[in-house]
């Protein structure tokens, strides 16, 4: 049996429920300081909120849009040692609104990272394969690497510009490397070469200069899979509610699918497992537009990986291709000499 390099994802991953109440409001709970919080409002067609350390605190995009970086001083005011405060801005802190908070910890403001052929800011949790990377596109070269900081391939890599209203380009192994995905767009795979058609590194990732405007500073979200932690990988649907299983070897806390057939238009899909946390009506949210939560159950999280229950396309159409990244709730063993397994629901 494989054992988690793991033994409490809750430290570097974890849901936060939250109620709005329009002015201002610390939130505590998280159980770390998170350096990427991704909010949403479940109940209001707000868009999806995107703050993390390296940009600072106010500075805000959009999962759900092309719109570029905006400081928004109603958002997220401060990263705290056990969650984030936030002021009075609709999209984090609406009254009464219930809100959802998504945390992932990387390593704080960054450093420069000097690995690729043009320097970055690198903000890195080596152990949960986390790393926030921020850049300046040089168009003085056809191509640009940049140093993330891993120490091992990052599987999935999610980036945009900051400065012009470009698509989000998302990376993920699965598929090809002359195509792409993008998460505020509801299409399936289409060819790009904004990688020059350039697998990721265990040091760096490469980025075709004319993919953004010349010195845009752009951000980029790199995961490497860790043992019993996180998991992203595929799938092929069958239209039945009795849905494939997914083996990740650990129970879940938040699973994003897309379905990425070429040709394809369907949703992305984020459940977790807070919302309501416990299976048969797990909730979904769609981070490529402002709607509230749905609440016909798709997905069942268990032990050792998720069970898809809807027959919709965007999760299980006949034949048709998905992938998904995956963090856990608890491993299905935590560590040699601590054979804890996780429990089902």
């Amino acid at each position: 049996m494989a054992y988690s390099t793991i033994s409490k994802p809750s430290l570097h991953f974890n849901t936060k429920l939250y109620t709005g109440n329009g002015g201002t409001q610390s939130i505590t709970g998280v159980g770390f300081q998170p350096d990427w919080v991704w909010f949403k409002s479940r109940t209001t067609t707000n868009n999806h909120a995107l703050f993390d350390a390296v940009r600072g605190a106010t500075k805000w995009i959009e999962s759900n849009s092309t719109s570029v970086e905006q400081t928004y001083a109603g958002g997220l005011t401060s990263f705290d040692s056990d969650g984030f405060s936030v002021g009075n801005g609709s999209d984090v802190n609406l009254n009464s609104s219930s809100q959802v908070a998504w945390n992932w910890k990387a390593g704080g403001a960054g450093s420069t990272n000097t690995d690729g052929s043009q320097s970055a800011t690198v903000s890195v949790n080596t152990t949960a394969g986390f790393s926030i990377v921020k850049f300046v596109n040089n168009q003085s070269y056809t191509t640009n690497t940049f140093g993330h900081g891993l120490g091992a391939v990052p599987k999935v890599i999610i980036m945009r510009s900051l400065d012009s209203a470009y698509n989000w380009d998302v990376h993920h192994h699965k598929v090809a490397i002359d195509k792409r995905l993008k998460i505020n767009d509801s299409s399936g795979e289409s060819s790009s070469t904004y990688m020059n058609s350039t697998s990721p590194t265990n040091q760096v990732f490469t980025v075709k200069s004319d993919e953004f405007d010349t010195n845009d500073d752009c951000i980029a979200y790199c995961f490497a899979e860790k043992k019993g932690y996180s998991k992203f990988g595929s799938y092929t649907g069958n239209a039945s509610t009795n849905g494939p299983f997914i083996y990740t070897g650990f129970k879940p806390a938040w699973v994003l699918q897309k379905n990425y057939t070429s040709g394809s238009s369907n949703d992305w899909t984020l459940a977790d497992n807070k919302r309501p946390g416990y299976n048969e009506i797990n909730k979904r949210m769609v981070p490529n537009n402002s709607s509230v939560e749905a609440t016909n159950n798709q997905i069942d999280f268990v032990s050792n990986g998720f069970k898809i229950r809807g027959s919709e396309t965007n999760a299980n159409g006949s034949g048709q291709t998905y992938v998904y990244l995956a963090f856990a709730e608890e491993p299905l063993v935590a560590n040699v000499g601590a054979s804890i397994p996780a429990t089902a629901e």
